[in-house]
């Protein structure tokens, strides 16, 4: 994909957030001046986009020490916010990058169930077979069909072999064979889907460290990567999450997803603010086009609605 059309996308994607961002700070700047009173409107305008109340604060602050000319315009304070946003993201942009040496390259992803996970395994599965690398996929949420299945469609999809089990299998049990399978045959990257059930967030995460224990056992320096998805359409639900996930399993990095259904991308920042856990990629809609590494300008260009130079 070009990277106009890419940007295009991702500005389509953002839209919900970028107006709801823009509309805010035109309200709030409109026939005003930058005076501490409407320092403290736009910090409410920042945290109503799902920035976080500790990010919003900052740059607030940050906005309060600029000095503006006396009958500021928003598009002034919009281009300010964008700079100091791809500040904050840029050290985490960081594209999950194939490691050659390992053999296989073990990714193991994890997330709540609807969060895209299992799409999103899918996505990378056909973004490496389009580099030529040989990939297996492992259905290890073993207690939902549809992840199985789903996994099967874009193993079909791309040429990938999926190693799966009947419903209710021990999903570490799945997860060793996969390895051995992947070290047998020369697969280069092996993608590892597991369950996201939080209603029972006692067993899941039972389940989520023997997976973890007995990877660690074929393989102690896997896996190689742990990559948390996050549906963006939960807001600042997502912090929870990764508070959840980060107690049991090595989180090495996140995927955002479903941006293009909500009006709280934002909250990617406020992410970045309190882990400071790399951010891969970003997706904005079902093809796996729409899955792209994450670049901090064009986000952060896009979620308070400015026009990127392409």
């Amino acid at each position: 994909m070009s990277s106009k059309s890419w940007l295009s996308r991702l500005r389509r994607g953002l839209s919900q957030s970028s107006s709801r961002l823009t509309e805010g700070v035109t309200a709030v700047l409109t026939g005003r001046r930058l005076d501490a009173e409407t320092i403290e409107e736009l910090e409410e305008t920042l945290i109503l986009a799902d920035l976080g109340p500790t990010m919003a604060s900052r740059l607030a602050k940050t906005l309060s020490q600029k000095r503006f000319e006396k009958n500021v315009q928003s598009h002034e304070v919009l281009r300010f916010l964008a700079d100091l946003i791809t500040e904050v993201l840029e050290p985490i942009a960081k594209p999950l990058i194939y490691k050659s040496d390992k053999k296989p390259h073990i990714i193991l992803t994890v997330g709540v169930n609807g969060s895209g996970k299992t799409t999103t395994v899918g996505k990378l599965a056909q973004q490496h077979t389009k580099k030529g690398r040989k990939v297996m996929l492992a259905a290890a949420d073993t207690f939902r069909a549809a992840a199985v299945e789903q996994l099967e469609i874009w193993g079909n999809r791309t040429c990938s072999t999926v190693v799966s089990a009947e419903t209710g299998a021990d999903a570490a049990s799945l997860a060793y064979k996969s390895i051995e399978q992947a070290k047998s045959d020369g697969t280069q990257v092996l993608l590892i889907d597991t369950a996201g059930r939080l209603h029972n967030k006692g067993n899941l995460m039972a389940e989520l460290e023997k997976i973890i224990r007995v990877i660690k056992k074929v393989d102690p320096e896997a896996p190689h990567d742990c990559v948390l998805v996050l549906d963006a359409t939960t807001g600042q639900n997502a912090i929870a999450q990764v508070e959840i996930f980060q107690k049991t399993a090595p989180i090495t990095g996140l995927i955002v997803t479903k941006l293009d259904g909500s009006a709280k991308g934002g909250v990617l920042v406020a992410l970045t603010d309190k882990f400071k856990l790399p951010v891969h990629a970003v997706g904005v809609g079902e093809t796996a086009e729409d899955l792209q590494p994450f670049e901090a300008y064009d986000f952060a260009e896009s979620l308070v609605g400015l026009e990127i130079d392409c």
